[in-house]
């Protein structure tokens, strides 16, 4: 696979002056309409994952193997570059060793660690807590020894601004950044305050996801160094609602030609990615 190119593609979303909205991907087809449309990077969230895997909520109860073959899955699917959430990379920091050779190996450009402890504790099942600094810091610098491609992109990833304090989100960064990291992913920024707060703290480009729409401005994000704003996981959420409506009128007696919003033959075929099967068809198997 050629991962190469699509890291640097990656790397200049990151080094660049810009700032971007990612698509959110979830499967294949997903990852390639993404792509066919123009978008510069995809983002596969922990919590899509569960959901497209599981059916489940984000809890934290799919395993780092299904979550890395499903990466692999949208990454030899096309060319898009795909940005992951890899959650707390399912354990400690020999388990973030592990998770980062799987995903570098299925073709990810870009994977967030983050410092929440996870999954829920016995007898604090809501309590949002986070790792020691240190242990944060021994995470990060697990990645950055498993990797052996530099291309991919290992960002250090808090959720304290939103769920602690300024203080603690800026100190945490501060270490994360002093490990070596690529970048920082922020969660729950909502005020200016903050997001400046986190700019002045470290020179490396920011991620930013769950934004405040005080600051959902691209030009603003762009000269705070922000370079990948996500704007949530619609696409999934509109799959599932289509299958609903198309199989309630199926069950209600809806006969299939006149069934709404069904795709196009064209689209059908483009995502399938038809004209390549045809031509290898030929020049294969004889075709012609």
């Amino acid at each position: 696979m050629r991962f190469t190119e699509r890291r640097e593609r990656f790397r200049a979303i990151l080094e660049g002056h810009a700032c971007v909205h990612p698509a959110s991907v979830f499967d294949p087809v997903s990852a390639r309409i993404a792509d066919d449309l123009g978008f510069e990077t995809g983002m596969f969230a922990g919590s899509v994952a569960s959901l497209t895997m599981l059916g489940a909520p984000d809890h934290i109860v799919i395993t780092m193997s299904e979550f890395a073959d499903q990466c692999r899955r949208i990454c030899r699917a096309g060319e898009l570059p795909l940005m992951v959430d890899a959650d707390h990379c399912y354990g400690n920091a020999l388990n973030v060793m592990r998770t980062v050779e799987e995903l570098e190996t299925g073709g990810v450009c870009g994977m967030s660690i983050e410092d929440t402890v996870l999954p829920m504790e016995y007898g604090r099942p809501r309590e949002t807590r986070f790792t020691s600094i240190e242990e944060g810091a021994g995470k990060m610098k697990a990645a950055l020894e498993a990797r052996r491609d530099t291309g991919l992109a290992i960002v250090g990833r808090t959720s304290a601004m939103w769920k602690s304090s300024i203080e603690d989100a800026v100190a945490r960064i501060k270490a994360y950044e002093e490990c070596g990291v690529d970048a920082i992913f922020l969660v729950g920024v909502k005020t200016k305050e903050q997001l400046e707060a986190a700019a002045d703290a470290v020179n490396l480009p920011l991620i930013i996801g769950g934004a405040g729409p005080e600051i959902m401005d691209l030009d603003y994000l762009s000269a705070r160094r922000v370079r990948i704003c996500l704007q949530g996981h619609q696409p999934i959420a509109a799959g599932y609602q289509a299958v609903y409506e198309t199989m309630k009128a199926l069950r209600a007696g809806t006969a299939p030609k006149d069934l709404k919003g069904l795709p196009s033959a064209e689209l059908t075929s483009a995502v399938k990615r038809n004209a390549d099967y045809e031509r290898w068809i030929d020049e294969f198997l004889g075709g012609q």
